[in-house]
């Protein structure tokens, strides 16, 4: 698409002039480029925000296995697994997500009112002479679900509920 131009002839000169409506966008063109940001903008926060979330679930993985490694710790010193918490000694360094569980019990130190709607009690955490089995629940993504995960004394961990969504 050129450019209209006019001319203008005065005696010997000739002026060539740029119509000055011309320049720029048209109105339409700009809500398209708009609309494809948008429709980008989209698919990249939904997948930013799984990714996020799976982030956040690093958080039990390290956690649970640190109880584990004490439970297995405590094992191989005393001939069986302690059934509480003081006995292998593991509690939160800082602020987490998750409320972890050991043999029924709840580790100090973790989120102990959470948000209204979620159930943070235990899914199934149990120790006794033979076995351990640690637990930890917690909401990652703000909603009313929540992440559960076990570790037992065979390293092993099961997702009883993911609170990840992938889009």
């Amino acid at each position: 698409m050129s450019p209209l131009f006019y001319t203008l002839t005065l005696e010997k000169t000739t002026i060539m002039v740029k119509n000055i409506y011309q320049k720029g966008f048209t109105l339409i063109e700009l809500m398209i480029v708009v609309a494809i940001l948008g429709i980008l903008a989209t698919l990249a926060t939904g997948g930013f925000l799984s990714y996020q979330a799976k982030a956040k679930q690093a958080e039990v993985k390290v956690n649970l296995g640190a109880v584990g490694s004490l439970a297995n710790t405590y094992k191989t010193e005393y001939d069986t697994y302690n059934t509480d918490w003081n006995g292998i000694g593991w509690e939160p360094q800082r602020i987490t997500r998750y409320r972890y569980w050991y043999n029924g019990m709840a580790a100090a130190g973790t989120p102990a009112f959470p948000e209204v709607g979620v159930d943070y009690s235990d899914p199934g955490s149990s120790a006794d002479d033979t076995a351990f089995g640690a637990a930890a629940v917690g909401n990652i993504d703000r909603d009313n679900s929540t992440d559960q995960w076990l570790y037992d004394q065979n390293r092993s961990f099961t997702t009883l509920q993911s609170d990840v969504t992938t889009p």
